[in-house]
Parts: C-alpha cells; sequence; structure tokens
C-alpha cells in the first residue's frame, strides 16, 4: 500500500501528531507514506510531493503547524489561475490531480482538514479516488464528531487572555471585548467566555441587540462591579444585520469575516459612558503546541484513519464519538454545519449564572 497524505484548510495544533500517526502506523504495516505539499497542490506541479519516513516526524506530535504547509487556497475543482493580463480565473483541475496520483502510484489518500478539504475528498472520492478524512477545525464545527482535535488548545488560548484581561479590566474600571475565532459556530467563545467568568458572549448562533449588552455593563455598574469582559465570536452579528468583514480576500479564500471587537468597543463606550478597549486574538489561536487533549485526540484520529484504509472504508472520515472513534460518511458530514444550540446545557447554564447573550 502507498498512501499519501494532505493537510489542507487553515493550521490547528494537532496536524503533526496525526502525521507521525499516520506515518508509524503504516510503516509498522509496511506501507509508504508519501506527503503532499500546501493541500493538493503537490499533486498539481505547483508543491512538492515527498516521502515520509521514521525520521521525517521524529519529534513532532508535540509542535503546532504541519510539516506539510497548507493553504485555503487549493480547491482542485475551482483552481485559481492568474491570466495574461493579470486577473484570475478559476479551472477544474480535478483530473490532472487523479492522473498525477496514478502516475505516482498512490493506492489510497488521507485528507485532513475541515469542511472545505471535506468537500473537496467527497468530489474526489465520486471520481474514483480512494480516499478517508480526518476533521481539523479549530472551531469545532465539523459534523458527525463530539469535537476536533485544535478546538481545546484554542480554547485554552482565549481563556489565558480572558483571565488575563479581567487584572487589567478590574484595575482600570474599563470594558474589554475580546473577539475570537468562529466565522460560523460560536463553541470557542462559548466554552472559552463560560470558563473564562466573561459577562458577555456574543456568538453568531444568537443574534444580538446591543442595547441588551449595555444594559448587563450598566447593571454590572450599578452593582459596585466597575469593569466587565465581553466575549466575541468573530461571526457574530446583531439582530437583523450581518457580520462584520475585512476588505476584499485572496482569489479563492472565503470572505475575510472579523473586525467586529473594534467596532463594538466604540459603540459600547458611545452608549454606556465608560472607557472600553478591544482585542483581536486571531491566528494566536491556531498556533503554538496543541494540549495534551488535543495530542491524544489527533493520534487516535491518525490510528483510526489507517484502521480505515485497512478496512477499505473509502469516502468515510473518522470522528470521535465517545468514548470510541468511529467512521461515518463524508457525504453525511456535509448535510449540515455544527453550530452551537441555543438550547444547550452549556449555553443554559452561561445564562443561569448570569452571563448575557445579547438578546
Amino acid at each position: 500500500m502507498r498512501l499519501a497524505l494532505s493537510t489542507g484548510g487553515g493550521d490547528a495544533p494537532g496536524l503533526n501528531a496525526v502525521i507521525r500517526t499516520v506515518v508509524l502506523s503504516s510503516m509498522n504495516r509496511g506501507w509508504e507514506v508519501l506527503g503532499i505539499k500546501r493541500g493538493f497542490a503537490g499533486l498539481l506541479g505547483e508543491d512538492d510531493v515527498v516521502s515520509l519516513t521514521r525520521e521525517s516526524v521524529r519529534g513532532i506530535a508535540h509542535m503546532g503547524g504541519t510539516i506539510l504547509r497548507t493553504t485555503n487556497r487549493g480547491n482542485p475543482f475551482q483552481w485559481p489561475r492568474a491570466k495574461p493580463d493579470g486577473y484570475l480565473e478559476e479551472s477544474d483541475r480535478s483530473d490532472e490531480l487523479i492522473a498525477t496520483s496514478r502516475q505516482l502510484g498512490i493506492d489510497a489518500i488521507i485528507a485532513i482538514g475541515g469542511d472545505g478539504t471535506l468537500a473537496i475528498a467527497d468530489k474526489l472520492f465520486d471520481k474514483g479516488m480512494c480516499i478517508v478524512g480526518v476533521p481539523k477545525t479549530i472551531d469545532n464545527d465539523v459534523a458527525g464528531t463530539i469535537t476536533t482535535f485544535g478546538f481545546d488548545t484554542a480554547v485554552n488560548t482565549a481563556l489565558e487572555a480572558i483571565d488575563r484581561l479581567h487584572t487589567t479590566a478590574e484595575s482600570h474600571d474599563r470594558v474589554l471585548v475580546i473577539e475570537v475565532m468562529g466565522r460560523h459556530a460560536g463553541f470557542i467563545a462559548l466554552h472559552s467566555g463560560l470558563a473564562g467568568t466573561a459577562d458577555v458572549i456574543l456568538i453568531p448562533e444568537i443574534p444580538y441587540d446591543l442595547s441588551k449588552v449595555r444594559d448587563k455593563i450598566i447593571a454590572r455598574d450599578k452593582a459596585g462591579r466597575h469593569f466587565s469582559i465581553v466575549v466575541v465570536a468573530e461571526g457574530a452579528m446583531p439582530k437583523g444585520g450581518t457580520t462584520s468583514t475585512m476588505g476584499p480576500s485572496m482569489p479563492g479564500q472565503d470572505r475575510r469575516v472579523g473586525g467586529l471587537a473594534g467596532r463594538m468597543a466604540y459603540e459600547i463606550q458611545q452608549i454606556t459612558g465608560k472607557e472600553t478597549r478591544s482585542l483581536v486574538l486571531g491566528h494566536l489561536q491556531r498556533g503554538g503546541m496543541p494540549t495534551g487533549y488535543d495530542r491524544l485526540l489527533a493520534t487516535r484520529f491518525g490510528g483510526a484513519a489507517i484502521r480505515a484504509v485497512a478496512e477499505r472504508k473509502w469516502g468515510h472520515m473518522v470522528a470521535l464519538q465517545s468514548p470510541h472513534i468511529v467512521t461515518v460518511p463524508i457525504k453525511d458530514v456535509l448535510r449540515e454545519t455544527k453550530l452551537v444550540d441555543p438550547s444547550h446545557d452549556v449555553v443554559r447554564t452561561a445564562r443561569e449564572i448570569g452571563i448575557s447573550f445579547g438578546d
């Protein structure tokens, strides 16, 4: 068996632990593993395809990022190409990818990524490729799995920032607005905000009314708590409004969501009269060493992916359905994006201890 391994989309802590497990488990079975650089670019002549050995993956389990590099502009079905006039056009290069894969003698591909990478994997499966998916997203918005590696690390990164902001906010009687990742799903904001005892949590699944945010801050002020912590997911939006964006994206990328914290800090200061500052964590949440939980989950996913290959479960994704790792059809996973359920016990608990969701 000759396997190929790719990492696509945004990076997440734990990717290297998956790679290491796939390589070691494969070699112990007598299989060969190739690494496709930068998503699927290596199979399109835009980057390399390299051999992965025990030496290649030695000492990488604790490292953030991915030794294979990644891209969120690597869809072979919509590959951006520059025309002579400088403008970009998209073309379908999937047949070229499949042909190169066959020329290299690749028997199967393990694709590690979020909903975008999994959608590509599903299309390649429909075209006859033997493919297994491994879910990866710090937003935790992939359906079919309880959680994904990278999420716990992102939550802990946000939590550390919230803890640090508490002391400076209280010292200056300020309102501090911290923006975390979460384009469509507010899991990072919800979990870090609740664990970090935020006063307001705003997530995409619960559109907010700024007057309700103001009411919470004023009520705290009257109670002698002259500071407030507001945690917002980048994709949170006001009732009847839209998400905040940060200008044009690169070709082949989704629109850049974000910039909410700065705007909200200005608006809160205007309607409350309290000094308000903002902080955007951004890519800090993607970087650094994975937590122990994420390393373990990533390692389990890697092992499960190899077992799925051995069992020829093509077109399936490995998933955590506690206490076991199982496989689910990628098509089932892609039917919906996993979002925060406003009636979930985590949301209910937050409300019961006085946290406002701006509604």
